[in-house]
């Protein structure tokens, strides 16, 4: 098992790198502005799940390829941008559906099954190019390969990084579903949130396919 001063160490550098809001929060944001508290919250662990299969990934080596390979780096990249861009322009297009779709509450039943809610914070997450460089460059420098259990150790890492996301992501997620509440009071300004957080996620789709590696 890595140390504790290596685990907080790696604590402390995943804090600094998630707490600056990147694709994943952007989109969570995106998410609670359209759809509201429970699907940004639904996306948080949709998102967490597709960073630690990375994580996963990595420990089984098969992200030193991910890492190294200019092309498979690129294709996983434009197909996470692909798919934002989609999501946003659907957002877009059903804004003024949101009204109708609001309950008494303020509350917005998603669209679509948590599940698919969950699979849609997945792939954004797994199509992360941060994570990816984080996971694949920066992880493995924070295992005592002297201990052994490479590989549980990784696991054990990735655990900690994923806590402090969703801890972190769902933040920002309640906060910015706390500030939709006052557009539910308005079918315009809820339709018109919608179609901010529809384009929020079209821009971060063209922000991710125009991210470089860092070599």
């Amino acid at each position: 098992m890595p140390s504790t001063d290596r685990l907080l160490a790696f604590a402390a550098m995943s804090f600094l790198l998630i707490v600056v809001p990147g694709p994943s929060v952007l989109f969570v944001i995106g998410r609670a502005l359209a759809l509201g508290r429970r699907a940004a919250l639904t996306t948080v662990l949709g998102n967490a799940l597709g960073s630690y299969a990375l994580v996963v990934a990595v420990a089984l080596g098969v992200g030193t390829i991910v890492e190294r390979s200019v092309l498979v780096f690129t294709a996983l990249k434009l197909a996470g941008a692909a798919y934002l861009v989609y999501l946003g322009v659907k957002a877009v297009r059903r804004r003024h559906a949101l009204p109708a779709a609001v309950a008494g509450d303020g509350a917005v039943p998603a669209p679509r099954g948590s599940l698919r809610t969950l699979g849609e914070g997945f792939v954004v997450g797994v199509a992360n190019p941060k994570t990816i460089v984080f996971f694949a460059a920066v992880l493995p420098q924070f295992v005592d390969r002297g201990q052994g259990h490479v590989v549980l150790q990784m696991l054990l890492l990735g655990l900690v990084a994923s806590a402090i996301a969703i801890a972190s992501d769902s933040v920002w997620g309640l906060a910015a579903a706390t500030a939709r509440g006052w557009f539910t009071r308005s079918p315009r300004r809820l339709a018109m949130v919608g179609g901010a957080g529809g384009l929020t996620m079209i821009g971060l789709g063209v922000t991710v396919a125009a991210t470089g590696r860092t070599e």
